[in-house]
């Protein structure tokens, strides 16, 4: 910390830019370990040592010289650590958060702004754990060096540093003050070295054993999920419903408790077993339903210990489907779902504005075609005329294009294995069809299968008469033969200048051209996920060459890559309009956001 002491001592009071810091030229004389030769060696030294604890200052992007990016590392083994899964990264860095958070409070003066006062900028978790550049485990060389005055380092002879060490990885941004070089000196040399080895002494090392074997925990439920006839599991005494104000589990709420027909002991813990095929969860108003299937599609993440859904694990393919008005949708068969149009065909349908029935018909279909094995569907979210056509209306209607999913729903799973799980609060045209059907009553789950059949058996409507019944839907082919092509799949603007991408906080991707709405993709857990994509498509334009993207190769190679490389392999600082902070999606989202490019073309 002396060097980067002398650094900003070095610089004017009013600088904006702090090149000397970023710059980090330290100089190795002449004759020494490292620089044998007769002249001394300049090098660039970013990173800074406070005993053990290293700090990797990092220029965040052009438009934000004075809000750096701090990479610290701090010994796993100086914090009791010797697993390292993702979900200990994502305890250690909760608990670095607090330290952050009382730095900030001494900070804060509702009269100032935050580049006047200085601020530490994070990233606030869910209850989702993520894979984050923002906080991972990575093997760090050991300080290689010694200080020898005037921005001078010796280095240590090899046999003398040691071997690499496991290390937890946090970032963080700090805000710099203005015109106050005294005061950011203090934060960078004083105050953040300080709120580290407080962060060591603190640290609460058995709520990180509990979070580890939470994660092992997890890790068995989903393994059981892959190899059984269940495609989620809840947990019997978790807690559904989430307290807005906290992220954590709503205070008073009933505990869940799964119908005694349909308890399933998994790896040990009594929960409901929510079996593959089809499954209606239904219920009046304000009984739960909802908050059932939003536990089920959160369940494709594992959740922190205390979430109070940390034990209900969904398959991870799992999309939620909904209605969505305007979108665009290219080259793509929904003829499963809709036989005819006005004018085009629906076997090579492209639009850039898709009604609600169509939309909903692409949302399924591209889910299908990116492996997903899982849909959950609420009746509220949905276009009616897409999901239901009762008997009155089949009568009255001879003509009509739309096959609903009514009529899909079961040969979907037969022919595909795609199982769904849909809530049904205003309609009884799925009682007939599920597989399971449950029942939400003052958030008690009961399993009324065996009675809504009877109900259906018994029911004597103009439906089961032969004068307006119909014929099966024949059969359909799920598969979907369009190829990306290269022209349009770019981060260039058509005309002229540089590559092009913003990610700002309202839902939105912007590169090239594109602009890209993902108000609609309700698996996407976060803004860090949302700029993970932004880069990820962006560095798979970038390496384009043919006339055509083998996506699903360009996919893979992208995310063996971020397994083998970290994270942060995607990003770029020249971008101001995007954050430093990423989480990692999941394939299936990004190529969920991929299919809602305008400007992209595909051929068939």
């Amino acid at each position: 910390m002396k060097r980067l002491k002398s650094y900003l001592l070095s610089m004017d009071n009013n600088t904006t830019t702090y090149k000397e810091m970023y710059a980090a030229n330290t100089m190795i004389p002449a004759g020494t370990p490292g620089n044998p030769y007769n002249l001394p060696k300049f090098v660039s030294e970013p990173t800074f040592w406070y005993e053990d604890i290293s700090f990797t200052i990092e220029l965040t992007n052009k438009n934000a010289q004075d809000r750096p990016t701090i990479l610290m590392q701090i010994p796993a083994e100086n914090l009791g650590i010797g697993e390292y899964p993702v979900a200990a990264a994502d305890e250690c860095y909760r608990q670095w958060i607090r330290q952050l958070e009382s730095m900030n409070a001494e900070l804060y003066n509702r009269n100032k702004p935050f580049e006047m006062t200085g601020y530490y900028f994070y990233v606030q978790p869910g209850g989702e754990i993520l894979t984050r550049n923002s906080a991972y485990f990575a093997m760090r060389p050991r300080k290689d060096y010694y200080n020898a005055g005037q921005n001078r380092i010796i280095h240590f002879y090899p046999e003398e540093v040691g071997e690499p060490q496991m290390c937890i990885s946090m970032r963080f941004q700090v805000q710099l003050p203005r015109k106050r070089i005294k005061k950011a000196l203090s934060m960078l040399v004083e105050d953040i070295p300080q709120a580290a080895v407080t962060f060591v002494r603190s640290f609460n090392s058995e709520r990180v054993k509990e979070v580890i074997l939470l994660a092992r925990k997890q890790k068995e439920l989903r393994e059981w999920l892959k190899t059984s006839d269940y495609c989620a599991f809840l947990a019997n005494g978790s807690i559904l419903p989430s307290d807005s104000k906290t992220n954590g589990p709503l205070e008073g709420a009933v505990p869940f408790k799964a119908p005694e027909e349909d308890t399933v002991w998994a790896c040990g813990l009594e929960g409901l077993g929510v079996r593959k095929g089809v499954t209606v969860i239904t219920g009046g108003g304000y009984s739960g339903k909802s908050t059932v299937l939003d536990t089920i599609s959160a369940g494709i993440y594992d959740h922190a210990l205390g979430d109070g859904r940390e034990l209900c694990v969904t398959d991870q393919t799992a999309m939620t489907i909904s209605t969505e008005d305007g979108r665009c949708v290219k080259a793509l068969d929904i003829s499963p779902f809709i036989a005819w149009l006005p004018c085009g065909s629906t076997e090579d349908f492209s639009t850039d504005h898709a009604s609600g029935s169509t939309s909903q018909a692409a949302n399924i279909l591209e889910s299908i075609q990116c492996g997903s094995k899982l849909l959950l569907i609420d009746e509220d979210k949905s276009a009616t005329n897409f999901m239901i056509r009762d008997a009155l209306m089949k009568g009255l209607i001879r003509r009509e294009p739309i096959t609903p999913f009514t009529e899909r729903v079961n040969e979907l799973y037969k022919t595909c294995g795609v199982s769904t799980i849909l809530v049904i609060g205003g309609s009884g045209e799925y009682l007939g069809i599920a597989d399971n059907i449950f029942l939400m009553d003052e958030y008690l789950m009961y399993n009324v299968t065996g009675q809504a059949r009877a109900m259906c058996a018994a029911r004597t409507d103009a439906a089961t008469s032969p004068e307006t019944s119909e014929k099966p839907a024949p059969a359909k082919s799920w598969h979907q033969t369009r190829v990306l092509l290269t022209d349009g799949f770019t981060p260039y603007p058509k005309h002229f200048g540089p590559q092009k991408l913003e990610v700002p906080d309202v839902g939105f991707i912007l590169i090239g051209d594109e602009k890209i709405d993902l108000n609609h993709l309700h698996n996407i857990a976060c803004h860090e996920q949302q700029t993970a994509i932004g880069f990820m498509i962006r560095l798979m334009e970038a390496r384009q060459n043919g006339a055509t993207v083998d996506l699903e190769a360009a996919v893979r190679q992208l995310y063996s890559e971020i397994s083998e490389k970290g994270l942060d392999i995607i990003y770029s600082g020249t971008f101001p309009g995007c954050g430093r902070f990423l989480a990692c999606p999941r394939e299936n989202d990004l190529y969920a956001v991929i299919n809602r490019m305008r400007r992209v073309q595909y051929k068939k």
